[in-house]
């Protein structure tokens, strides 16, 4: 087992680790800037790997921000240990999530981040957009990189199966054929709603945490989704029964 480093985007890394036994990949993002970010820390037991990899970019200690998606074990499983081997840096999640979560979990203070939230990382300009329950965790997020239209877009698209670092193949088909096999997004009326709210950034591309980088029509490929999830959630409502 190795963590795999790709350029996706000008200075936007993912660390990528495929676990055999799982058919089922874990991707970390670093935006290197003159204050270098992570985004997602991974699971606990391949931070190993995980820092390793950054090294080959970077030092683990010039790490100046740290934060994720939303609170689960391959978000943030990892998180104390990279507070640890970076004592410069700062921490980061959104409001809510710190209120309930962070400030508990974290042994460094996090900094509560609003919805739209910037921060200027020197050459790098990451946005928070808050995305409560979608696809899941009262406390979601993801991050968009502004300069290179970047969305980092946490479990969305999640994939079963090993893939290419970076594609501009279709990712719809197997979002929802792994969303059949887990039930993992939450299914509400915001649900639709907020994707597209994403769709609207037209990203340029897209850092799947449980998949490939994503080079194609992001914008394209987040409006199919939101479709789809419509579909599901007003079957939902009938019973599973189709019109």
């Amino acid at each position: 087992m190795e963590t795999r480093v790709t350029e996706i985007a000008p200075d936007i890394y993912r660390l990528s680790t495929f676990i055999s036994d799982a058919d089922f990949m874990f991707n970390q993002f670093l935006v290197n800037a003159e204050e270098p970010l992570l985004f997602h820390c991974g699971l606990r037991a391949l931070f190993p790997l995980v820092s390793e990899a950054m090294g080959r970019v970077i030092p683990v200690e010039r790490l100046r921000w740290i934060t994720f998606g939303h609170v689960e074990a391959d978000e943030c499983g990892a998180l104390n240990s990279w507070v640890a081997a970076a004592p410069r840096a700062t921490v980061a999640h959104g409001a809510m999530g710190c209120l309930v979560s962070v400030n508990d979990l974290s042994d460094r203070p996090p900094t509560p981040l609003r919805d739209g939230e910037v921060i200027d990382l020197g050459g790098k300009r990451v946005r928070r957009v808050e995305t409560p329950h979608m696809p899941h965790g009262w406390d979601a997020g993801l991050l968009y990189e502004e300069t290179t239209g970047t969305l980092l877009c946490g479990d969305l698209f999640t994939a079963i199966g090993d893939a290419p670092a970076l594609t501009e193949r279709e990712i719809v088909g197997p979002a929802l054929a792994a969303e059949d096999v887990f039930g993992a997004t939450c299914l509400t009326a915001a649900t639709a709603p907020t994707m597209l709210r994403l769709a609207d950034l037209e990203p340029r591309a897209m850092g799947l945490m449980h998949g490939p980088a994503y080079a194609g029509d992001c914008g394209r490929a987040l409006r199919e989704l939101s479709a789809a999830y419509a579909e599901r959630f007003t079957l939902s409502l009938d019973g599973g029964r189709r019109p």
